[in-house]
């Protein structure tokens, strides 16, 4: 994506405050008072949940690129509507936009192959090289789920949304939650690497640290 059109942080801004990097907002002084106020909130906001909403994006569509460009929007969209949303939970409204994307996303590309990561070329540390094998642990047995069991299995453990909040955020039904996430977990203590245990809490846990 491109920069905009100069009314609100750029695109380029955004994904790099999302995964770590500084981001400065366009200049204040050609901006009115209120607006700068708007960057510094939004800067604040990205700075304190940009990575957090990129690891859910990666974890429900398997795909570390389409996650970036799926936070990305949301926060972009987040931006423009930030003086209607920041009073109530924006962190809640980026996190639907990012699910409701993801949703739209996967209805498009049903069918079709999903695309990996590539094993790196240039050696890495130990610590890093076990965080990566974790993750592709976790992606590989959250791509053994229907996207549903996979929205919900991401949201209660990730997230950490109670069934009731991810009801609310699916739009179903609470006992259509409680039986998706029941069946999820069967699917994944059927795994190898996940049985004996509620591996999805704890493969998540860890590959977050």
């Amino acid at each position: 994506m491109t920069d905009d059109d100069g009314t609100g942080p750029g695109a380029a801004g955004m994904a790099g405050s999302a995964t770590g990097t500084a981001a400065a907002p366009p200049a204040a002084s050609a901006r009115p008072s209120s607006a700068a106020a708007i960057d510094a909130e939004f800067t604040a906001f990205v700075a304190a949940h940009g990575s957090r909403l990129l690891r859910l994006a990666e974890l429900m569509c398997g795909d570390p690129h389409r996650a970036a460009d799926l936070t990305q929007g949301a926060l972009e969209r987040a931006y423009l509507r930030w003086s209607r949303i920041e009073a109530a939970d924006p962190l809640a409204y980026v996190r639907r936009i990012i699910v409701n994307s993801y949703r739209d996303w996967w209805s498009r590309k049903r069918g079709r192959e999903l695309s990996t990561d590539t094993v790196p070329e240039r050696a890495v540390p130990w610590d890093v090289a076990d965080r990566q094998a974790q993750q592709a642990v976790m992606r590989a047995a959250l791509a053994s789920l229907t996207r549903r069991e996979r929205q919900v299995v991401v949201l209660r453990f990730y997230a950490d949304l109670s069934e009731a909040a991810i009801a609310a955020e699916l739009g179903v039904a609470p006992g259509t939650v409680k039986s998706t996430l029941s069946r999820a977990l069967v699917r994944l203590r059927a795994l190898p690497e996940f049985a004996g245990g509620d591996g999805a809490k704890q493969k998540g846990a860890q590959s977050d640290e």
